[in-house]
């Protein structure tokens, strides 16, 4: 188990930097410090003097994402990154020049080192303009200057952070509240593409900013065994503090690898597995503090009371006409692509206009595939109970009752166990920022089957709203093996790319032609009600966690 004081530490770096650090020490980090620039908007990115502009020393490209190798200086790009490695052995870890990040080539993912972080944020503590006499101090760098300077090594990481967080309010004071980097603990970009989106579902967020749990006498901190809800409370706080700089959720991870031990691992995970592992972690802590309801058994924890809802699924006979009809929990809605008019080519290309709905699959397309009736084959006949025999039969889906945030998941990712294989799906999508679930309800699904004739249904789905507004979409770029998760956030008309430690506002035709992966809509009235423009204020402990908090600054 885990000791309480590894609690908030930061995780091992990956193995492969870990031999580099053995080798080399903080060598390659202190001479590429000189190459690092920072912007006012507090980015920073590598810049070599000897080019002007930087080019993949393989095929002399320049467009695609370029790394710095830290050992021998060569850039190589995205896809020769691998490449140099194989020839010059022992090169495995480089920095992204575009965003000063390590990078393991091995990995294929982003790898954090709070030494390198230290380094980098001490840079921009270096490029920040005097306060004395308003004289910049890159504007000239003589060497009286620079001993002063570099004598900040000795200041604490913590309050150099607080000093350029300083720098950050002031150049993103218009940025809504809440919106922060999540920097990459060693590929996770997985865990922060889910936490942005979580970050922001409207009852979400509310239920864990309104401070209702204690965690600071939490009995579970007396044990080895980490409390993640006390940690997604700290979590929450964090983010929504104000502060700007990117933020290390370290503590969060520890905690969740404890929950889902087949998880635990520097390994680049599944974000869909992640959020559904999430949820089951949350829900198994909640349901100790709370008791479900005798009379209908469900749960009241945050997880259920925001994403659950109900599925029903009516098999027929064919035979006989006979329906047996069951309902089911859902957390969220996993959807094939409706792919039947479709070539096999590739159509994931970002050039195609969002309007051009030529041999592309939709997402209503996608949800009336999953409402459409599909005949079971031979081996899974279903027994009827008025035949009393097996017999072939009609199966189809539709939607008891909805939640009050959707999350719909695009299944990209196909296995093929008898050829041992897998491969991605990149397929673009069209998605509507607002969605009507009318027609996928089983009311209209039941009565569409009989021809529009009138059928008595239960109050569920009648009392909730059907109406949709998307504000997070988590996207996945690359191949199955090699990839990247990126999240698209829409706040007070304006949608912003989270790109783990990166926060840009970005175009809504950039969000369009993205290869959406998982979708997030909450209810009309929820999502407008919680994107009003209100001055934070702290809210009460005692104050309804599903009542609108302000998200803007």
């Amino acid at each position: 188990m885990m000791s309480r004081n590894s609690m908030y530490t930061n995780p091992k770096p990956c193995k492969h930097l870990a031999d580099y650090k053995l080798r080399h020490g903080l060598s390659g980090y202190n001479l590429l410090q000189e190459q690092i620039r920072t912007t006012p908007s507090g980015k920073s990115s590598v810049k070599n003097h000897q080019t002007e502009i930087p080019r993949c020393c393989f095929c002399n490209g320049y467009q695609k994402r370029l790394y710095l190798c830290l050992i021998c200086s060569s850039i190589s790009c995205s896809s020769h990154t691998l490449l140099h490695s194989q020839c010059e052995n022992g090169h495995d870890i480089a920095v992204d020049i575009e965003r000063s990040e390590l990078y393991c080539v091995l990995c294929c993912d982003q790898v954090y080192d709070p030494d390198f972080d230290k380094i980098v944020m001490l840079k921009h503590l270096m490029d920040l303009p005097r306060s004395g006499n308003g004289v910049d101090v890159s504007a000239g760098r003589r060497s009286s200057k620079r001993r002063r300077l570099c004598s900040a090594l000795e200041l604490d990481l913590k309050k150099t952070k607080q000093l350029v967080s300083m720098r950050d309010l002031r150049a993103k004071s218009c940025y809504p509240l809440g919106l922060r980097g999540l920097n990459n603990l060693g590929s996770t970009c997985f865990m922060n593409s889910v936490l942005q989106a979580l970050l922001h579902a409207p009852p979400f967020r509310n239920y864990f900013l309104t401070g209702q749990r204690n965690h600071e006498v939490c009995r579970k901190r007396s044990s080895d065994r980490l409390c993640l809800l006390c940690d997604i409370y700290v979590f929450f706080s964090a983010v929504f503090s104000g502060d700007r700089t990117p933020y290390s959720p370290a503590q969060l991870l520890y905690s969740w690898w404890q929950h889902s031990a087949n998880l635990a691992s520097y390994e680049q995970q599944d974000a869909h597995e992640f959020f559904i592992s999430m949820l089951d972690g949350i829900h198994e802590n909640g349901v100790k503090a709370r008791s479900p309801i005798k009379d209908t058994g469900e749960c009241h924890c945050v997880a259920h009371r925001v994403f659950s809802g109900q599925l029903r699924s009516d098999v027929t006979c064919m035979s006989c006409g006979y329906t047996s009809t069951t309902y089911d929990p859902f957390m969220d809605i996993s959807l094939n692509l409706d792919t039947g008019n479709c070539p096999s080519t590739d159509l994931a290309n970002k050039s195609l206009k969002p309007s051009d709905n030529t041999y592309v699959s939709t997402l209503l397309g996608c949800l009336d595939l999953f409402t459409k009736p599909e005949k079971l084959g031979s081996d899974q006949k279903f027994f009827c109970e008025n035949c009393q025999e097996r017999q072939d039969s009609v199966k189809q889906m539709s939607i008891k009752r909805l939640p009050l945030v959707l999350c719909l998941h695009i299944k990209r990712f196909e296995h093929f166990p008898v050829r041992r294989m897998s491969r991605k799906i990149d397929r673009y999508m069209q998605f509507p920022f607002c969605l009507d679930m009318n027609p996928y309800l089983s009311s209209s699904v039941v009565r569409n089957r009989f021809g529009n004739r009138m059928f008595a249904f239960e109050g569920d789905e009648l009392d909730t709203s059907t109406e949709f507004e998307i504000f997070a979409v988590v996207t996945h770029s690359g191949t199955l093996d090699s990839g990247h998760y990126v999240t698209y956030l829409h706040l007070k008309d304006q949608w912003y790319k989270c790109d783990d430690a990166w926060i840009t506002a970005v175009e809504e035709e950039v969000v369009r032609a993205s290869q959406c992966y998982m979708l997030f809509y909450a209810q009309k009235m929820l999502y407008y009600k919680a994107n009003e423009d209100l001055v934070c204020q702290p809210v009460s402990p005692r104050a309804d966690p599903f009542l609108p908090i302000a998200g803007c600054c």
